[in-house]
């Protein structure tokens, strides 16, 4: 299948006119509706038809747009890979809603720096969904928490944050035992189908407490506000800042450390867009270090999140 046929059915259907397609690819109306021809004769089915005086996908058409501009994509990140010493491209990035805000503005500061050349296309979701679309291969790498199962061989992992588990109380708490608190307090967990509520239960079940639940919630942002208004405790992950605005709230560490939330990026080692994945892994691991640096040397006073 020729690419300059796919380009020009992609063109044609993104400006809704073969005159404009042909204008912005520099060739005829003759040479872009012959190579749609081609391609429908190819593909055995049509592909395009006239709305008034705009061209339109067909079903068939429409049913593999999406299909084409990645190939077109893949095609060019092919080219870019073999006439290209330094990584060029789109790269495809996956992020969890507190990735999105915690961890990557400060690995994309740095990319856009370092390699203005890659190109982010960001989605954003659940850990599960993420991990299940870098394994479909609509994505090429995603900030994820770590799954709670092994990760295909196929597949590799590198590791950027570990965030410990805390009970979070209001900060008119007088008590700070966790344990005390969890047993004692109404509680507010995240759902526990999601891997950071198996996370939270595994943890429960080992300590042998059986918390008085009130509210099962999908947003740790919501499980926050939830707590600054006296309405229980929580235990989940410490999770990158910022966090909402305008809460009292003090975080308390567990007796066991070892339970954690480990945050990473997760990619397929046969990607076509390797290099990509591996600059950007690289330059993540060299921005984190230095915001942890940074955190280290002052305190962010917009918050009244205490610390036990």
């Amino acid at each position: 299948m020729d690419s300059r046929f796919i380009e020009s059915f992609v063109m044609v259907v993104d400006n809704g006119s073969i005159a404009e397609a042909a204008r912005r690819l520099n060739i005829t109306t003759a040479g872009v509706a012959q190579r749609i021809r081609a391609l429908e004769s190819e593909i055995g089915t049509r592909l395009l038809v006239r709305s008034g005086q705009r061209v339109r996908p067909t079903e068939a058409g429409l049913a593999i747009l999406d299909r084409l501009r990645g190939v077109l994509a893949e095609l060019r990140d092919v080219t870019s890979l073999a006439l290209s010493d330094r990584p060029v491209g789109e790269l495809r990035l996956g992020a969890t809603g507190s990735s999105t805000s915690g961890l990557l503005p400060d690995i994309l500061a740095l990319l856009t720096e370092k390699y203005p050349q890659i190109e982010i296309s960001m989605i954003s979701g659940n850990g599960a969904e993420l991990y299940q679309r870098v394994l479909a291969g609509d994505l090429d790498a995603a900030i994820i928490p770590q799954p709670p199962f092994a990760i295909p061989k196929a597949y590799d992992w590198f590791t950027l944050r570990e965030e410990r588990l805390i009970v979070l109380a209001p900060a008119s708490t007088r008590t700070r035992d966790a344990h005390a608190l969890l047993r004692s307090q109404p509680f507010i967990r995240p759902r526990l189908n999601s891997w950071v509520g198996r996370l939270v239960e595994g943890y429960l079940r080992k300590a042998g407490i059986r918390p008085h639940e009130r509210y099962e919630l999908d947003t740790l942002e919501a499980i926050a506000v939830m707590v600054d208004r006296g309405l229980g405790v929580a235990l989940m992950h410490d999770w990158a800042p910022p966090w909402p605005e305008g809460l009292s709230l003090v975080k308390i560490p567990l007796p066991d450390t070892q339970f954690a939330r480990r945050l990473g990026l997760i990619w397929s080692r046969a990607s076509v867009r390797i290099r990509l994945v591996q600059a950007f892994r690289d330059v993540a691991s060299v921005a984190l270090k230095s915001k942890g640096a940074r955190k280290a040397t002052r305190r962010d006073a917009r918050f009244s999140v205490r610390r036990k």
